[in-house]
């Protein structure tokens, strides 16, 4: 029997220093199949990527921008910030990665989760458009997403009007992913540069509470690289998003990008507070790689969360890592109704 002094020594030891270390499968919830200028390395790529990185399944979708090529520009862009010229919406990314799917054969098929993301946020079309996607190809999308909004300086440089969580457009598209059982991939950023507080956080409650049959994954848990890059992380965060998971039964957490470089961990130890938050809603998060047309780094990016998952009660971080995204796509995909 351990005495007193050693469980009381484990009581108060900081939780990432636990012996533990994952061994488990991933379900990367968070995998672009084309970068920003609508290419890809393909599917022999991103499956040699997968099953070096133990990622069993993905949920996979297209870009919903494009990078345009001016006539004025010296050279055809390379880079989706670059500001030789804007983005504009592009549906056929739906199209490309849908006809990249018909073609591999079953075993493969069944390791991708299709999302549908090649819609502008502020067409009233929109919905329309998801609808026209689930009739031409049935039974292949079982998501919605990467829907983006406020993203810093890609919002600014996409032509059009300003996309936000609660615009009527998406309205319209979470009721018609609610009918279809269709998770939405939401990237909603919180703030903005140069402020501190959550400009932004109406208009993701307004979606939330406006539609509590829909389930919405909130993409890097609201924040964005853009922003945390270059001024200091939302201190409020991890309270902010304790309170949605709370007062909001229909909200998930996506784990990927910014938010774990800028949040979760500090020297590669996982900080407290998120360790805490995972622990007390642990079927509320996903995992994901947020890689862009480019597969070779996802084994990588995945090994940079050992520290967090190695740091969580296994079950926790099996969740984390696998379950909760296989949890929240439905078994077929969506039918015309």
């Amino acid at each position: 029997m351990r005495s007193l002094a050693v469980l009381a020594l484990l009581a108060s030891s900081p939780l990432w220093a636990r012996d533990a270390h994952y061994e488990g499968q991933y379900v990367d919830a968070h995998l672009h199949y084309v970068d920003f200028m609508q290419e890809s390395e393909g599917m022999d790529a991103m499956f040699n990527a997968m099953d070096k990185a133990r990622v069993e399944q993905a949920w996979v979708f297209g870009l919903p921008v494009v990078k345009k090529w001016e006539q004025s520009a010296p050279r055809r862009p390379r880079y989706f910030l670059g500001d030789e010229a804007p983005l504009y919406y592009y549906s056929a990314t739906d199209d490309l990665l849908a006809r990249a799917i018909a073609a591999l054969p079953q075993e493969h098929r069944q390791r991708l989760v299709p999302f549908i993301s090649g819609i502008n946020p502020t067409d009233l079309n929109a919905a329309r458009h998801v609808e026209a996607l689930i009739e031409r190809y049935p039974g292949l999308w079982r998501g919605i997403g990467e829907v983006i909004t406020r993203h810093d300086d890609l919002t600014a440089l996409t032509e059009g009007e300003t996309p936000r969580a609660n615009h009527p457009a998406l309205m319209k598209v979470y009721r018609v992913a609610a009918r279809h059982g269709l998770p939405v991939l939401l990237h909603s950023n919180l703030t903005s540069l140069r402020e501190k507080t959550p400009i932004y956080l109406e208009e993701l409650e307004d979606a939330l509470k406006e539609n509590p049959k829909t389930r919405f994954i909130l993409a890097h848990a609201g924040t964005s690289g853009g922003v945390e890059a270059r001024q200091a992380p939302l201190e409020t965060l991890p309270a902010i998003i304790r309170a949605l998971l709370e007062r909001y039964d229909n909200l998930y957490v996506d784990l990927s990008w910014s938010v774990r470089e800028h949040y979760l961990l500090d020297d590669d130890k996982p900080r407290e507070v998120w360790l805490t938050l995972i622990n007390d809603h642990p079927d509320r998060f996903t995992l994901g790689t947020d890689l862009v047309g480019h597969f070779d780094s996802m084994k990588k990016i995945l090994n940079s969360y050992r520290p967090l998952l190695n740091a969580l009660p296994e079950e926790v971080a099996r969740r984390l890592a696998s379950d909760n995204a296989k949890a929240l796509v439905p078994e077929k995909g969506a039918a015309a109704q």
